[in-house]
């Protein structure tokens, strides 16, 4: 899964550019709020689930890392 979520951000949101794991997305400035919900749609559309926009938060799309995560504890 990781692998997965970190391929859509370099390609669709990076434009290419590596990042780690544990590379923070959002406090970096590396994804902007556009971003983000861009990869909400994409989440739920590859995963069939339905993120509240609650949960929507830099604890959970912080980093892939903390992003697989949430989709686990969502899937179980």
């Amino acid at each position: 899964m990781k692998a997965a979520i970190k391929d859509y951000v370099v390609s669709e949101l990076l434009s290419g550019k590596d990042i780690s794991e544990k590379d923070d997305l959002l406090l970096s400035g590396l994804v902007d709020s556009l971003g983000v919900m861009r990869l909400v749609t994409h989440l739920e559309q590859q995963y069939s689930i339905k993120i509240p926009p609650e949960d929507v938060t830099i604890e959970h799309f912080m980093n892939i890392e903390a992003i697989s995560l949430y989709l686990e504890g969502c899937m179980n």
